[in-house]
């Protein structure tokens, strides 16, 4: 007689790798929950191959780097809490300022992501594969051992670079808005919800206006009750002027000079040089040892001096000091849009009070115009309200710091390229599509103009490197393929971020012969696929700019052609790796902090060329495009 075996039994009879296959089917929560059903079934589920599998299904990396990423962690369940966190922040995220091109690329680093932004440049000797891509950094989050986060935002003022610490709030699984901001806690309740993790630390510091208590997550719906404000003012809410001198102002308090121990590498280089990618894994741990450090004692190194007394955390500010600070800044604490505001509301309500004397004087209705008195009052109260004062943002708690928000926001967007607001200090997440058998050329292209394809020749030593990114939509039961601009090269710019380099109709094949019979390396040009479409022109000024026909050719190499029909200009793109070209890269110092998250003032000459070290020079001369 067979024994029925089912329910926790049936789990527990499982080997450990027959679980750890079952698992897949389980997300991380599950997990948890099914861990609190008994003891036994805790220990099964808890096993570092159940978590391991986890790691892998998140797919930031491969086996072989989790396995080096563990080093780092306290547990594979520690290091998958961080990864599921950060995931959704990995790609390309974009500003419309400058219109030469803000593009931030999110890798990951060493039990860390990494945001790089592509400097704008011509393309080298090498071309797009061998060359050295330049790159500045933005910002990092590293993992601590139990898988919270610790972010960085990184900057550079009077020729030093400089570290900005603080907290990452919670990240939406479908992000697309990644805000710099300025957030307030409350120090009673951090301490309360700490202690429910065993995490409270308490020490008095000589710096008074460091804060005590450490947090690096979202308060959960069960802590509430600790002392939680019911409601908290959203930074967003604030006049762009108060959001500015907010976020300069934390930073010159929470600022750190970098130390000579971080200034090695922010991830390793490729895996075909073993000698140089274990030195970098060396640097890398030790320089994560030193930013973990930093976040939780700041950059005086203290050390501990006995178990009751902890150090402070340097990524909150007391909002009693720090108020001081905001006087010291213009009356910083008073919003001046605001002030403004009120003026304005005053101007109009003596004024209309004035013409509604009168006109009773003469009508002798007065009381035709009591419905008008309070319009106008609910009027002026609409325009002081538009933001919320300074005042009543920092009452939200009783400590100050810098933070990263991970946002979704109902977006419209126009061929791929989203539409921005040019007064948030914040990065917009281009949706990146897995090619596909219906849209295989999806994803994101480099290319530059001019045959042969990817190499300068000896009329044009400097090529301008465009990043495209290639999307799909239908119109008219017709499919379009369309190439986003979303980095351009030059030295001014041809054409603003967000253009259409071309759209052709993926249904509609193109007669038009290709006009060269080798290509650079003197072989034979085979063509897979030939499209009809249309590339940008000039013809309705620089926003609007206008297009002619052309037609899109496919090698049996993958790579791909546009060339205007009229002016035979031919754009050549290939697909990029974009995480193996930046760990070939040049990195380069980053710009002042907040412009350096994004760059939010108007340019169309490349602001990103004056840097001393750079090696790509950046020349007048480019190919106009028709």
């Amino acid at each position: 007689m067979l024994t029925e075996v089912c329910g926790s039994s049936l789990l527990l009879s499982l080997p450990d790798d027959v679980f750890s296959i079952v698992s897949r089917s389980l997300a991380p929560r599950d997990l948890c929950n099914l861990s609190l059903c008994c003891r036994s079934l805790y220990a099964t589920v808890t096993s570092e191959k159940v978590w391991l599998t986890q790691c892998e299904m998140v797919g930031i990396l491969a086996a072989k780097e989790l396995i080096e990423w563990r080093t780092g962690m306290a547990s594979f369940k520690a290091l998958c809490r961080f990864l599921s966190s950060v995931e959704p922040l990995i790609g390309i995220w974009v500003h419309q300022n400058p219109e030469l091109g803000n593009v931030v690329y999110v890798m990951p680093g060493f039990v860390s992501i990494v945001g790089c932004r592509i400097i704008p440049q011509e393309l080298g000797p090498l071309g797009i594969e061998d060359g050295p891509i330049l790159w500045a950094p933005v910002f990092e989050i590293l993992g601590d051992v139990d898988g919270s986060t610790a972010f960085f935002l990184h900057g550079r003022e009077k020729g030093s670079d400089y570290f900005y610490p603080g907290l990452v709030k919670a990240v939406d699984k479908s992000c697309n808005v990644l805000l710099l901001e300025v957030d307030t806690r409350s120090h009673k309740h951090e301490c309360s919800s700490n202690l429910l993790h065993g995490k409270c630390f308490v020490n008095h510091s000589n710096q008074e206006s460091r804060k005590v208590c450490r947090s690096n997550s979202e308060i959960s719906k069960s802590q509430r009750g600790f002392g939680q404000p019911e409601a908290k003012v959203p930074f967003g809410r604030l006049a762009f002027s108060d959001r500015r001198k907010l976020l300069e102002t934390v930073m010159s308090q929470v600022r750190v000079k970098a130390p000579d121990l971080v200034t090695g590498p922010l991830f390793p280089r490729l895996r075909d040089d073993e000698v140089n990618f274990e030195k970098d894994m060396l640097e890398l741990s030790e320089r994560r040892s030193v930013l973990m450090q930093i976040h939780k004692v700041g950059g005086s190194q203290m050390s501990w001096k006995g178990s009751s007394e902890l150090l402070p955390n340097p990524t909150q500010l007391e909002l009693s000091e720090f108020r001081k600070s905001l006087d010291g800044s213009s009356g910083l604490h008073k919003s001046i849009n605001a002030d403004n505001d009120q003026e304005r509301c005053a101007k109009r309500k003596n004024l209309g009070r004035y013409l509604r004397q009168s006109l009773n004087q003469i009508l002798g209705k007065s009381g035709l115009f009591n419905d008008s008195k309070g319009m106008s009052k609910n009027s002026c109260s609409s325009s002081v309200n538009k933001y919320v004062q300074l005042e009543e943002f920092l009452k939200s708690g009783d400590t100050v710091g810098l933070a990263l928000h991970a946002s979704t926001m109902k977006l419209s967007s126009y061929r791929g390229w989203p539409n921005m607001h040019d007064s948030r200090f914040a990065l917009y997440k281009l949706p990146m599509r897995v090619p596909t058998a219906e849209q295989e050329y999806a994803g994101l292209w480099g290319g530059t103009f001019g045959w042969p394809p990817g190499k300068p020749t000896e009329d044009k030593p400097g090529k301008a490197l465009f990043f495209l990114l290639l999307s799909y939509e239908k119109s008219q039961g017709q499919l379009f393929l369309i190439a986003t601009k979303i980095l351009e090269g030059t030295h001014y710019v041809l054409h603003p971020n967000g253009s259409a380099m071309f759209r052709v109709n993926i249904n509609e094949p193109s007669v038009d012969p290709f006009p060269w019979e080798s290509d650079g390396d003197l072989l034979p040009v085979s063509i897979r696929h030939t499209f009809t479409g249309e590339g940008i022109a000039n013809g309705y000024g620089f926003r609007y700019p206008g297009s002619k026909p052309g037609s899109l050719f496919v090698f049996q190499n993958g790579q791909l052609a546009f060339i205007w029909k009229e002016s035979r200009s031919v754009l050549t793109l290939q697909r990029l790796n974009l995480q193996d070209l930046l760990k070939k890269g040049e990195r380069v110092p980053p710009l002042p902090p907040t412009i350096n998250f994004s760059y939010l003032t108007k340019s169309y000459s490349n602001v990103f060329a004056g840097f001393p070290n750079t090696v790509t020079c950046f020349s007048s001369s480019r190919e106009m495009c028709p």
